[in-house]
């Protein structure tokens, strides 16, 4: 995947979590985008953004940062 690949990657999941943010809890919020990532973005998406949030997530926002801990965390897969 080249640089501007994963840069849209970053803008869409930026995207995508202001749009799923309903104001309710932080978990609730980070579960919805992260259901939504499970659902309807390919395992090699998934594996591109979790790469780059654990090597330097600058440019994600919280909300980002928090729905790819919860697609990562054991108890979801």
């Amino acid at each position: 995947m080249t640089d501007a690949e994963l840069k849209h990657l970053i803008k869409m999941l930026n995207q995508i979590s202001a749009n799923l943010a309903r104001g309710d809890s932080e978990e609730q919020d980070a579960a919805r985008v992260a259901d939504h990532m499970r659902r309807f973005w390919a395992a090699s998406m998934r594996a591109k953004i979790a790469d780059y949030a654990a090597l330097d997530e600058d440019a994600l926002v919280d909300l980002s940062k928090r729905a790819i801990a919860v697609l990562l965390s054991p108890e979801v897969q």
